[in-house]
């Protein structure tokens, strides 16, 4: 009580201080906040500069520890970016498949040859056909060729020609491949022309040799007499060794011509182009099993393609006498035909004769009586 009779007011409450250095630092970070969200709110009509408003902002904010996490993934994504560009890194290696019914399946043995450069380092990875690929492939050649004899000779001739305009617009990668085969430069550049230059021959002899070599023949009786062209059906053939490209473009072209379905067996000195042709073909409307591609060794495949019964034809490019010998013996179980191309200068005009059509052909005479 006072002199006056009124309450004596109580002392009013205070914080504790906090110490000098405490409160300056939290002004400090109270004004860097604000200054930064003014600074975004500021810059939030531009997105660019707003989006950069922000992040400045959150970057402000951090926490050293996040700071410190922030920094070492931009240091994870420094080294991700080194690998990306090539910098330490190991190069995947290409698996070259079979080409079988219109698919690209691997061998079923699982097994693969390398393919290694002068140096012996490895170039990329080739499959090695078995027996049971083989068989595969015949079959689905046996049930894709009645569908392609069936087809117009001109409609023939469109689809292969197709391929060799697919082939022409993946020049690139055929003289990348050639070169990797050991085929350099101009001469790269010079089978790959070549090459189209083979199948646009053989597309314009679709719907003209029967024509050429059919024939009406003279005889005593008074029938017509016509021998026609037919194709023998399945036709197997052993590529030649070299070159890689033009020579397997040379044997396939004329036994497509007149309607047969093929298995061939790439050379084993130069498989990429086999199976990039094969890509192309895929491309470029021939039927699924009409052709199909295999890569892998002559002397393991030889003695099933000259003894399966259910192949018309053998094609042996570039064969030995050993191998002419097995061929012949075995083509006898079922009258198998077998053509021998041997000695043939690929790039010449006789590697493009059109009488290389009629070894794969049949020729059908008929008798039609000629009425009164």
């Amino acid at each position: 009580m006072t002199e006056s009779g009124s309450d004596v007011a109580a002392p009013a409450k205070t914080e504790p201080e906090a110490p000098d250095g405490a409160t300056t630092d939290a002004a400090r970070r109270r004004d860097e906040a604000t200054a930064a969200v003014d600074a975004a709110e500021d810059r939030r009509e531009d997105p660019v500069q707003g989006a950069a408003g922000v992040a400045a902002f959150r970057g402000s904010a951090r926490s050293p520890a996040a700071a410190s996490r922030a920094d070492d993934g931009s240091s994870a994504l420094a080294q991700q970016d080194a690998v990306l560009s090539g910098a330490g890194r190991h190069p995947v290696l290409k698996t070259y498949k079979l080409y079988i019914g219109g698919k690209f399946p691997r061998t079923e043995s699982g097994r693969y040859e390398r393919l290694t450069d002068a140096t012996g380092a490895t170039l990329a990875n080739v499959c090695r056909a078995s027996r049971k690929d083989f068989r595969d492939a015949v079959v689905a050649a046996r049930a894709a060729q009645p569908g392609w004899a069936g087809a117009s000779a001109y409609n023939r001739g469109q689809v292969i020609y197709r391929a060799a305009e697919m082939l022409e617009g993946r020049r690139a990668q055929f003289v990348s491949e050639l070169a990797l085969e050991g085929v350099q430069g101009a001469a790269a550049e010079a089978e790959v022309s070549a090459s189209v230059d083979r199948l646009i021959h053989y597309a314009g002899w679709c719907d003209k040799v029967q024509q050429v070599f059919s024939a009406v023949n003279p005889v005593a009786s008074s029938h017509f007499n016509f021998s026609i062209l037919e194709p023998t059906g399945v036709v197997t053939a052993l590529a030649p060794r070299s070159p890689g490209l033009l020579g397997l473009v040379s044997v396939l072209a004329p036994i497509l011509v007149p309607g047969n379905s093929a298995v061939i067996v790439a050379s084993a000195g130069h498989p990429l182009t086999a199976i990039t042709l094969a890509e192309v073909l895929h491309s470029s409307d021939v039927p699924s099993g009409v052709v199909n591609l295999l890569t892998g060794r002559r002397d393991e495949l030889l003695p099933h393609m000259a003894s399966h019964l259910d192949v018309n034809a053998l094609v042996l490019c570039d064969g030995d006498a050993t191998e002419r010998e097995l061929t012949q013996r075995e083509a006898v179980h079922n009258v198998k035909r077998v053509v021998l191309r041997d000695g043939v200068d690929w790039s010449s005009d006789e590697a493009q004769d059109p009488y290389a059509i009629l070894e794969t052909c049949e020729i059908k005479t008929t008798w039609h009586p000629i009425g009164s």
